[in-house]
């Protein structure tokens, strides 16, 4: 069994799409035509997705932290800094971990909606 996708809901499609395109370079999808709601599908690699997709009002888990609801993702250590750098123009919310690890990660709140983000070194692109 693999991952299929994950769906993200939030008042703001488009910027929360952008956001995501720009962190970590996910390219968008066509998606359906038949879906009722505005939506834009993301392609994450390894037949993944995200599906962002709009609901009115819309408020993030009161939950989203480390020990919470969370999204995970890996990610090349080689470029931490420069992805750290350009959240913190973003205005995404850097966290420290609680726990330490053998493995270098970091965690943030994205700035559109307030959702956590885990970013942990991914060990294959080590040289």
């Amino acid at each position: 069994m693999s991952f299929a996708h994950l769906t993200l809901p939030t008042r703001d499609v488009e910027r929360t799409t952008a956001f995501l395109e720009h962190a970590f370079g996910y390219v968008r999808k066509t998606a359906p035509r038949n879906i009722p709601v505005d939506v834009q599908w993301l392609d994450i690699g390894r037949g993944q997705e995200i599906h962002v997709f709009h609901v009115e009002g819309f408020e993030v888990s009161p939950f989203e932290n480390e020990f919470g609801r969370h999204v995970a993702i890996f990610h090349p250590l080689s470029q931490f800094a420069a992805l750290k750098q350009w959240l913190v123009e973003a205005r995404a919310e850097l966290i420290d971990p609680l726990r330490t690890t053998p493995f270098e990660r970091f965690f943030f709140r994205e700035p559109v909606n307030g959702y956590v983000v885990e970013v942990i070194e991914d060990a294959q692109s080590r040289p």
